[in-house]
């Protein structure tokens, strides 16, 4: 959409400032980012001290073959996310390949973002542009992995745009009112992702709303666990009203405030999280055979990181609530178990 139809707020505050105090519409969230990388590039970086072209992630100075792209994207899947790496070894070959390369793609969106060289909306809208190029930079093996599973698996661009509006969020909010706001970042960022993959293992119909059930509470479940993480980067994703309620800030949460309050306060959010994997462990029943127990362990995986950050008695500002491996292949016979009773329970 033009620029012109953004909202005069938006484009109007000077950097630094508060741009929007809602999320948009996923084209005027884009639209935006466009906009600011436009106003942040200078017309020839090079000439600024110290400054540097926008960048783009995991570019090889020799082009890769498109089988040694997708070997990089099973190496950052591997690097980045151990647990959700070892629930795709229950995929067929073809498939988890697809899927490491989905991932990849995720993981450097994030990265045009979080790891900017510079201006991080300049970053993240030169990666977005090289994403929706109708040919893929040869040098870069992400990128070739991408245009590859996208042109196979005719991804749907409308969910494309949605997953990256959710990345560019990071640039525009670090700060959530509700958790209706909090539930469209995670719908973008993590269910859009879900309802991808499904386009990769294939699905039945009535799996999307189990998917994006799923797919919202994978991302609390990151972002509970991230807290502390998440505050270096003056980003405090609970929701102001979930705060209020126990009498808590987002000033508190920058401090590290780990009283009686947060613990009560992550409590409540680690029942809301429990109830949406409840809610949407049936909906595996709905998938091919062949991905239900990589999709179950991935759930089991992440839902057992929630009983981890009670065990460390919700200090999420110092510890990083995590599973290991050997916690993960204790956890497999039951996900197998769990996964195979749900077609006893008359959803096959």
């Amino acid at each position: 959409m033009p620029f012109q139809s953004l909202p005069l707020l938006a484009l109007t505050l000077q950097p630094g400032e508060k741009l929007t105090s809602q999320p948009l519409p996923a084209d005027e969230q884009l639209a935006l980012l466009f906009h600011l990388a436009a106003k942040a590039a200078p017309s020839n970086p090079e000439s600024l001290p110290g400054a540097a072209p926008c960048k783009i992630p995991i570019a090889t100075p020799v082009a890769p073959s498109l089988a040694e792209a997708y070997q990089v994207c099973k190496a950052i899947t591997r690097h980045h996310s151990k647990s959700f790496f070892l629930s795709t070894l229950f995929l067929p070959p073809a498939k988890r390949q697809a899927t490491w390369a989905l991932y990849a793609f995720c993981r450097a969106t994030d990265d045009a973002v979080d790891l900017a060289q510079n201006d991080p909306a300049c970053s993240l809208a030169e990666w977005v542009r090289l994403a929706r190029a109708p040919t893929p930079p040869p040098d870069n093996p992400v990128l070739l992995a991408w245009h590859d599973l996208c042109t196979h698996y005719q991804l749907d661009s409308a969910l494309v745009d949605e997953m990256l509006a959710g990345m560019a969020m990071d640039l525009t909010l670090n700060r959530y009112e509700t958790f209706a706001d909090l539930w469209l970042y995670c719908y973008r960022v993590a269910s859009v992702v879900g309802l991808l993959t499904m386009a990769i293992i294939g699905t039945a119909p009535g799996a999307e709303a189990y998917a994006i059930k799923l797919g919202v509470a994978f991302q609390l479940t990151n972002i509970l666990r991230d807290v502390g993480e998440d505050t270096k980067r003056n980003r405090v994703y609970l929701p102001a009203e979930d705060l209020t309620r126990f009498g808590l800030t987002a000033e508190d949460i920058m401090a590290g405030t780990k009283d009686a309050r947060f613990q009560n306060l992550m409590r409540f959010e680690i029942e809301r999280n429990q109830r949406f994997y409840q809610e949407s462990w049936p909906g595996i029943a709905l998938l091919p055979p062949d991905s239900r127990l990589a999709v179950g362990a991935a759930s089991f995986f992440y839902r057992t990181i929630l009983g981890k950050i009670t065990t460390i008695d919700y200090d999420v500002f110092q510890q990083r609530a995590h599973l290991t491996l050997s916690e993960k292949l204790c956890l497999i016979p039951r996900i197998w178990w769990d996964v195979d009773r749900l077609k006893t329970q008359g959803i096959k």
